[in-house]
């Protein structure tokens, strides 16, 4: 199939590509940047925008850049710039593993990071990044600017916190400390389809006890989430396969998961225990 009619509009600044986005908003104008989700939807008429808005010749947009412990993601950043770490450390590390489970090759070249998190698919990747790091997220109209962390810009399946004349313009990341560890996993039945559970844990050592936990969970549920049950099962422990254990067990207690036709509440359940135990086992 082929969309149904829209009009085309390319700003060239961030204030026009605001001023545009706020005119055609009630006529269900859509922002397009790598497209890789909105133009298949678009295809199949799920989607009908009156109008799309075409960021992709904003040079500002292209922005990555590391500054005072902030990782600064524009808007119009491919998925493929992750490939080699684009910060020193833990961060970089971890961003440059979950990018290559993202798909496949030629979506990664075009797709963006921000874009992942203004469509918030439940599996992706990058929203269960985001939601683990407590990143911060830029949102501009043209009534000003406004920072939302990102546990509370996802509210359910492909539902955010933004406005509909709001443009996501940057994604922020703090650095991780040096001796952080990282580990993440997924499961999904084909290499680059969806993943039907994902978590990417952090954590640090210190006086041979876990210290600073971070537990993720991704695919599982309505949303990304930090699981602060699995948290508590870490920290003050010493790293090993029974603490790792008990953190995947808390963390499948802690879901609410999704069910369809093909995958039930408890085999996600399942897969939670398994993808937590496997992810803190990589970082270890």
């Amino acid at each position: 199939m082929k969309p149904a009619a829209f009009r085309y509009h390319a700003p060239t600044t961030v204030e026009e590509a605001v001023t545009t986005l706020a005119a055609v908003a009630p006529d269900d104008g859509r922002v397009l940047a790598g497209g890789q989700s909105l133009v298949p939807i678009m295809a199949f008429r799920l989607a009908r925008p009156g109008h799309l808005v075409d960021i992709n010749g904003i040079g500002a947009f292209n922005k990555l850049s590391a500054t005072d412990g902030t990782l600064t993601i524009g808007a119009c950043v491919r998925h493929a710039a992750f490939y080699q770490p684009v910060v020193d450390g833990p961060l970089g590390k971890l961003l440059a593993t979950v990018v290559r489970h993202i798909a496949h090759h030629p979506i990664r070249t075009r797709g963006t990071f921000c874009g992942s998190l203004a469509h918030a698919d439940p599996a992706s990747e990058w929203c269960m990044v985001a939601a683990t790091l407590d990143a911060s997220i830029v949102l501009r109209s043209q009534r000003g600017t406004r920072t939302v962390a990102a546990n509370d810009f996802f509210d359910g399946i492909m539902t955010t916190a933004r406005e509909d004349d709001e443009l996501l313009t940057e994604v922020q990341l703090t650095a991780l400390p040096a001796d952080t560890r990282v580990g993440f996993y997924e499961f999904s039945r084909r290499a680059g389809d969806f993943a039907l559970a994902m978590a990417v844990t952090c954590y640090r050592v210190r006086d041979d006890a876990i210290a600073d936990a971070r537990v993720g969970i991704g695919g599982a549920e309505a949303r990304p989430r930090r699981i602060a049950e699995a948290e508590a099962a870490l920290n003050g422990r010493r790293p090993g396969p029974e603490v790792f254990r008990a953190a995947g067990d808390a963390a499948a207690a802690a879901i609410e998961p999704l069910e369809d036709y093909n995958t039930s509440a408890e085999y996600r359940r399942d897969l939670v225990r398994a993808m937590t135990r496997r992810a803190l086992e990589r970082a270890a």
